[in-house]
């Protein structure tokens, strides 16, 4: 019997961005869902990910399930962030919340990119090893641009004490 990686077991692979896609795509709240991540670069600083409309993903009144919406968004900034940062930081979720703008009728997208002035802002305050949190908004759209849900999140980063 094939068993599917866990959300923890990704870590190994981090490395790797041409392997994280694929199995992520196959962790099962994706795959049930309809949640495809689309690209994701090799240097781990952008991604798109989309969300098909189908019975599965909709809701009794025939819109796309919230917590679809909110669950394809879910780990990218963590993970972004994450392995930008290196082994030497710890990087979490510390908060979230998402505005419901238009009911999702069709196919949705989103698209996270992590930039190098961000990374930076994040090294420097927590160059002395101080607790640091920032909010990242994310918002999920039709393939015309509509807005259809707003998420925000909220990352803690922390520089791991040094090792002696």
């Amino acid at each position: 019997m094939v068993t599917l990686p866990t959300y923890q077991d990704l870590d190994r692979f981090v490395d790797r961005a041409g392997l994280v896609r694929p199995l992520m795509n196959l962790w099962p709240p994706f795959l049930a869902a309809g949640i495809k991540i689309t690209h994701w670069s090799r240097d781990f600083r952008h991604v798109k990910v989309t969300l098909r409309h189908r019975r599965l993903s909709a809701n009794y009144l025939g819109t796309l399930y919230g917590a679809s919406l909110f669950s394809m968004t879910d780990p990218f900034w963590v993970m972004m962030i994450g392995r930008s940062l290196g082994r030497d930081y710890q990087v979490w979720d510390k908060a979230a919340e998402i505005e419901f703008i238009k009911p999702g009728r069709t196919q949705v997208f989103a698209d996270f990119t992590l930039t190098d002035e961000v990374l930076a802002e994040i090294r420097s305050a927590t160059s002395a090893g101080e607790k640091h949190l920032r909010w990242f908004t994310t918002d999920i759209t039709t393939a015309d641009g509509t807005l259809i849900a707003r998420v925000r999140k909220q990352v803690y980063v922390r520089r791991r004490p040094a090792r002696e």
